[in-house]
């Protein structure tokens, strides 16, 4: 018996154009429940003339697909850039906009909040701008389901922003902050079971586990090196994908490299993505010439490509939740080395479709890679078991188990409602 179709407020703080995992994810999430007749409402950060222009014309899947369904609309919120990541956007506080307001007109069946920290505002204590309780207001005052939807370690970003002094000294109370933020929420779901650990540990309240991270296994595959950026370079190919941030640990990467190539003579290291720390990376790379190329950013059949032609995929990064790019990699064959961090022991099984390296290890990483390229049948092996070790994460696999999560809360708050009366 096919189910009624809900209605469904989802909120998210990035959104194309804004180039992310979590507006990538976003986009697709609601593409997909669209797509099984669901209504939808997206609440998302809008685009304004104070960002940089590169960012509103990245070409990227967003309200223009999505606006072809009858069953979607969307209201874009007010904001300004962050500070110190121009191309990031900040929500402004509830002076500017009401989503209680929005939340009357649309009277959802169930209320998504996609990156709950930085919507709530823990974001806000730390970096910039106000914060928002957003849609708590109303879930409390209908008895409406409201859901987080956690994309990222917000308190491994924390560390890195403030640094380890400053950190050691908020620590006793950054449980405090966890409990304040997830309390406002009906369930708090995690794609990463060790993840979920964590902040279980650090009081994150009504906290699950729900494979909602998936990747498209179809899009992201062996046979796009039809696509290969680079067609006549015969080289050795490391890739990185992913914003060029602090807490993306890159220049782990320029400091592995000469490791590496100590060994690999002809190894080429491909970083693509955008970020604040461009410049830095830009500067550190000039002095391997042709051995490290920092392409910028890359999209659609290219990007594909990319992941498809790399040897080895390197991702030094210890703040990701259920890593996006760690699963396009290996569904593409391509083997991945990680750094060791509570979600990767789930994506990466060593010996078989890559190694965990220490983090903050650039030895250990190189050792790691020179193993690979050193090693053909490894090598080749790695590639063979990478793909199906992913398959399980497909995206309709995956978003079948986040409805009906949905549907689950939904009937649970129906129930309650019910014997209220």
């Amino acid at each position: 018996m096919k189910k009624q179709p809900l209605r469904i407020a989802l909120f998210t703080g990035l959104y194309a154009p804004f180039l992310t995992g979590v507006s990538v994810a976003v986009h697709q999430r609601v593409r997909w429940l669209l797509q099984q007749g669901h209504e939808v409402f997206l609440i998302h950060p809008e685009i304004n003339d104070k960002y940089p222009k590169q960012v509103g014309n990245r070409p990227m899947p967003g309200l223009e697909e999505l606006q072809t369904y009858p069953n979607f609309s969307s209201y874009a919120f007010p904001t300004e850039p962050l500070i110190f990541y121009k191309s990031l956007p900040q929500p402004l506080n509830y002076k500017h906009w009401s989503d209680t307001k929005l939340l009357l007109n649309f009277q959802p069946d169930i209320i998504v909040v996609e990156e709950s920290a930085q919507m709530r505002g823990v974001y806000s204590a730390f970096l910039q701008g106000y914060g928002r309780a957003v849609g708590v207001k109303y879930a409390k005052q209908t008895g409406t389901p409201i859901i987080s939807v956690f994309h990222t370690d917000i308190v491994a970003y924390i560390k890195y922003y403030l640094g380890s002094f400053f950190f050691n000294l908020l620590r006793p109370i950054i449980p405090l902050i966890v409990k304040q933020v997830s309390d406002a929420y009906t369930v708090n779901l995690f794609p990463s079971r060790e993840q979920l650990i964590k902040y279980e540990k650090l009081q994150c309240q009504r906290s699950e586990y729900v494979p909602y991270q998936g990747i498209d296994c179809e899009k992201f595959h062996p046979r796009n090196i039809s696509y290969n950026p680079i067609p006549n370079d015969n080289r050795p190919t490391l890739l990185f994908v992913g914003r060029i941030t602090a807490e993306k640990n890159v220049t782990q990467l320029i400091d592995a490299f000469p490791l590496i190539a100590a060994k690999i003579p002809d190894v080429h290291l491909v970083i693509v993505g955008s970020g604040p720390s461009d410049e830095q990376i830009r500067q550190r790379a000039q002095k391997y010439q042709s051995g490290i190329t920092i392409w910028g950013e890359s999209h659609g059949t290219e990007l594909l490509g990319w992941f498809a032609r790399a040897d080895v995929f390197i991702n030094p990064s210890v703040t990701e939740n259920f890593c996006t790019t760690n699963n396009e990699a290996l569904a593409s064959g391509t083997p991945v080395v990680a750094a060791f961090a509570p979600s990767t022991t789930e994506q990466v099984t060593p010996g078989h479709n890559g190694f965990l390296a220490e983090p903050n290890n650039p030895a250990d990483f190189a050792n790691k890679v020179i193993e690979i390229l050193q090693n053909p049948e490894l090598k080749a092996t790695m590639s063979q078991n990478a793909r199906p070790s992913i398959l399980e994460y497909d995206w309709s696999a995956c978003m079948e188990k986040f409805e009906e999560k949905l549907y689950q809360l939904v009937t649970l708050s129906t129930k309650a409602t019910a014997n209220i009366k």
